[in-house]
């Protein structure tokens, strides 16, 4: 019996990348349903939560999205959010597994806890559901001009120019993977953004003890603060997701999505 699969992501329905795993999800022989926020919601973690207008989560059919006669839906709430909708058919019937992604931006290191599109593999796995988020790495500094760490603030503009393909050629070598993974856990996919034959190959990494990015403050008074985002990924220790995927290998890592101490 062919497996379903819910697609969802959270830089929201209109991103390259939702299509670009959609159509390989499609490609591996799954039956496919992609629902995702209607608008951006990255680092909404797993929060539960949705826009009503007169108590009613507002759903809208996206039938010219570019998703090659997917049925696709853009919903006015949080990844995690979609994801319990869809286990109760929201739109068809419940979904087998769940692929998040392919995030504008890696999720790495110890931060994939604020990360919508980890929320809700999160979130998948919390439900019985084996998931995988997967990333591409598109952040890159500025010039020293501009301030030495700061980054670039993504938007849609750069999007064409960007792997989405290295990143969903990955994805489709992994689903294989989802039928053995442990109850309760997701995979977490980093690749890097070049063409698949610059990529060094897939790591098995550790989590590093930060993010790709830490927050600063760039300015504060006494009634408002400024924060900035700084580089991270010099600072990665060896062996870490960060550090893997700055030297040019796609990573992976298996993380629980809940823990407890027995």
């Amino acid at each position: 019996m062919t497996q379903r699969v819910l697609i969802t992501n959270d830089d929201g329905i209109k991103a390259p990348g939702l299509r670009a795993l959609a159509e390989a999800a499609q490609q591996a022989g799954l039956d496919v349903v992609v629902a995702a926020p209607a608008e951006e919601a990255s680092g909404a973690s797993a929060a539960m939560s949705a826009y009503l207008k007169q108590g009613r989560v507002p759903i809208s059919r996206q039938p010219s999205a570019g998703f090659d006669g997917i049925p696709a839906y853009g919903v006015a709430a949080s990844p995690a959010y979609i994801v319990v909708l869809a286990t109760l058919e929201t739109f068809g019937p419940a979904p087998d597994l769940v692929l998040s992604g392919i995030n504008r931006g890696a999720n790495a290191g110890r931060a994939i806890l604020h990360s919508g599109t980890v929320g809700a593999a999160f979130t998948a796995a919390a439900y019985g559901m084996p998931a995988l988020a997967a990333s591409l790495d598109v952040l890159s500094p500025l010039s020293a001009s501009a301030g030495g760490n700061a980054l670039q603030v993504l938007d849609e503009s750069s999007d064409a120019a960007h792997h989405w393909p290295t990143a969903a050629a990955w994805v489709r070598e992994l689903i294989p993977r989802l039928r053995d993974l442990n109850d309760g856990f997701v995979l977490n996919l980093n690749v890097p953004d070049r063409p698949a034959d610059e990529v060094r190959g897939l790591a098995t990494a550790a989590l590093a003890k930060f993010g790709q990015v830490q927050m600063a403050v760039a300015e504060a008074g006494e009634d408002f603060v400024r924060t900035s985002v700084e580089e991270n990924r010099a600072r990665a220790d060896r062996g870490t997701d960060l550090a893997l995927l700055t030297d040019g290998y796609a990573t992976l890592t298996t993380v629980r999505a809940v823990a407890e101490l027995t």
